[in-house]
């Protein structure tokens, strides 16, 4: 129960030593595979999964201000263009600021922060080199200060350079304890050594009352690049080419136009080379959070850096056709099959020989994993039981894994038709007509008072939290048509049974407030006409982080994050798509536009703006502009020979279908009975 004072969350805790505050927010640049993580009181971790540098302020007649220690502190994301993080705290006077981001300077990358501290009486601003980081303990056994390069050396390995000379430096080991017990007293030395690996060390900027101390600290990353292999492109772009290149959105609200911005750089960052959920805890590739993060990746307009990331699948795939990232999640050929797809009918190009090959063979996995399950009961042939998605549950037999398989067969059936081979399209049409067939006939079977009308994850559970992967099927597969009555039902059990505090609450591993899943339930609501999408769109907006991310959960009492990466890349995905499909969205053959355009945007006045963003039928673009008083919709799109039905579909307006969409389109208001 969440409004229990001894509520737990349940997620990995063997491993996590936070379950309460999982948020940081990491810097860098859109062609760099490294990510340095700030925590919410601004603790920088420079490497990944390494040590931080913590700032104090000492000062004569009073405790020294800690950040981690301070009830509030201000911290926020600024866009440069690229990424700064700035934290603010302040008690009884004293102020301590600090700013971080990564250069890519001739010498290679490097973490630069840049502190500034006062005081109104005597006394010093502090940078600690801790042997922690925000997920629990990271080894320090030696460190060593070279005055002549105003650097500690870390390790052996690693380089904390100053700009200028501390008036101090005091080390500390596990057994003369904490280094904040140094500050004032400390021995005269140069280095310390820690068998334990709890070595910590401190550089002191003495200055006098109402004065400020300044010091820009500087860590290079030229080694951890070597170390870890990573690629790097030769002529790498910086942010304002890549956003240059992306869809703009221009709203009346600070707040959701700040998180659309922030979630851009975020897919951006996190496919510096292959694509990752997360800078951190989730710096490891998936093919569910893949596709669904290059599916924000093609809103964008960003085809070249999809195809760049897309191009590596292929070689990912086992010979049996198994595209695997982890055993036993069963979703992922499907998924790969469908971006692919996608990928290729968003921008006009050809899937090459390889790609052929692999959705061939993928496909054919799908068909011949479905004979497993051949003649055994309830959930004969559907795809075996796994893991698939965690937050639906332990092994099960998911329709999540069904209905991604599904469209997979029927993404290899369009890909036959685009390439001309009626014999493999018939395959897979069968084939996927079979499988659609086969799923609807278990959900059937599945006994009413456990289904009550709706999806649940499995032919063998009830209805419950993990019927939520069932919702794949309406949004983004579009497997169902629009109103589905079971998708219907299923949505508003979850929304009846499965909300707490206005978001979706997954009561199984995650134990949390999910973002992208709040989300997925919008979409559906959206695609239903349904005007409740706005509140839960508010809802996560109001969830988000002061740097304008969402972890993978969010703890329902403390608003931190509890499970998984703290700056989720599917949710800055998801939040992305939501936005795109609010002012332009695909339905069959046609395109709706500005169905989520929310009342109060238009109220003010303003214009509003979307796009480029890439559809089946080419760039379109979306404006709202005024023309006394009332709101004109203006397509910018070449849609060439055959137009598709475009509908103009505003909340509170008349619905338009223009017979020349790319003409402005004069909304009429409803009138009120």
């Amino acid at each position: 129960n969440p409004d229990d004072p001894s509520f737990i969350t349940r997620g990995f805790s063997f491993s996590h030593v936070n379950l309460t505050h999982r948020n940081w927010t990491a810097v860098g640049q859109p062609d760099l595979p490294l990510y340095p993580i700030v925590d919410p009181r601004g603790l920088v971790t420079p490497l990944y999964d390494g040590w931080s540098i913590d700032f104090w302020l000492a000062s004569e007649g009073s405790d020294p201000l800690l950040p981690s220690c301070l009830e509030d502190a201000d911290q926020f994301l600024e866009f440069d263009p690229g990424l700064t993080i700035n934290t603010r705290c302040a008690d009884n006077g004293r102020k301590l600021d600090s700013s971080v981001r990564m250069e890519d300077g001739p010498d290679g990358p490097v973490v630069v922060m840049d502190v500034r501290g006062t005081a109104p009486a005597d006394g010093c601003l502090v940078a600690a080199l801790r042997p922690y980081n925000p997920e629990g303990i990271q080894f320090i056994e030696d460190i060593a200060w070279d005055e002549t390069k105003n650097r500690f050396r870390v390790d052996d390995d690693a380089d904390v350079r100053f700009d200028s000379a501390p008036g101090k430096v005091v080390f500390s080991n596990y057994t003369e304890g904490d280094v904040l017990h140094k500050i004032g007293d400390g021995k005269d030395r140069r280095s310390v050594s820690c068998d334990i690996g709890m070595a910590s060390a401190a550089a002191l900027f003495f200055f006098k009352g109402g004065e400020t101390a300044a010091v820009q600290i500087r860590v290079p990353l030229k080694k951890a690049l070597e170390r870890e292999e990573l690629v790097v492109r030769k002529t790498p772009r910086s942010w304002d080419d890549w956003l240059s290149d992306a869809a703009t959105l221009r709203v009346p609200d600070p707040r959701i136009q700040f998180l659309y911005d922030a979630a851009v750089r975020t897919v951006i960052l996190l496919s510096a080379d292959e694509i990752v959920p997360g800078p951190y805890t989730y710096r490891r590739f998936w093919f569910r959070d893949a596709c669904l993060m290059l599916n924000s990746l093609l809103a964008l307009g960003l085809g070249r850096r999809a195809h760049r990331i897309l191009a590596t699948f292929p070689e990912r795939q086992k010979l049996n056709g198994y595209f695997r990232s982890q055993e036993g999640e069963w979703d992922s050929n499907g998924q790969v099959l469908w971006i692919a797809e996608r990928y290729s009918r968003l921008t006009g190009r050809d899937l090459d020989a390889d790609w052929i090959r692999a959705i061939r063979k993928g496909a054919d996995w799908i068909i011949d994993k479905r004979k497993d399950t051949a003649g055994e009961g309830r959930h004969a042939g559907l795809l075996p039981a796994g893991f698939s998605a965690e937050h639906l549950g332990p092994n099960d037999y998911y329709y999540w894994d069904d209905f991604w398989g599904l469209a997979g067969l029927r993404a290899a059936a369009q890909v036959a038709e685009r390439i001309g081979d009626e014999k493999w399209k018939k395959k897979m049409t069968d084939a996927a007509d079979e499988f659609e067939a086969i799923i609807s006939g278990t959900i059937d079977r599945i006994p009413d008072r456990m289904k009550r009308g709706g999806i649940p994850a499995s032919p063998y559970r009830r209805m419950d939290a993990g019927a939520i992967g069932s919702m794949v099927a309406d949004y983004p597969l579009h497997l169902k048509p629009a109103k589905d009555e079971a998708i219907r039902t299923t949505a508003e059990f979850l929304m009846s049974k499965c909300f707490y505090s206005g978001a979706f609450f997954q009561d199984m591993i995650h134990s949390g407030l999910n973002v992208y899943l709040t989300l997925a339930i919008a979409q559906t609501l959206l695609r239903n006409g349904d005007l409740r999408f706005q509140k839960l769109i508010e809802r996560v907006a109001e969830l988000a982080s002061p740097t304008g991310q969402w972890p993978e959960a969010i703890h329902p009492r403390t608003g931190g994050g509890c499970m998984g990466d703290g700056q989720h890349g599917w949710a800055a995905a998801e939040w992305i798509m939501m936005m795109r499909n609010l002012f332009v969205r695909e339905e069959g053959d046609g395109l709706v536009i500005g169905s989520g355009i929310f009342p109060d945007w238009l109220r003010d006045g303003e214009p509003l703006h979307f796009g480029p963003t890439l559809t089946p039928h080419g760039p379109v673009t979306v404006t709202v502009s005024w023309s006394d008083g009332h709101p004109v919709v203006s397509l910018g799109a070449e849609f060439g020979d055959r137009p598709p039905e475009v509908t103009i579909d505003v909340p509170g307006y008349e619905t338009a279908v223009p017979a020349d969409p790319t003409k402005p389109c004069h909304l009429k208001r409803i009138q009120k009975e």
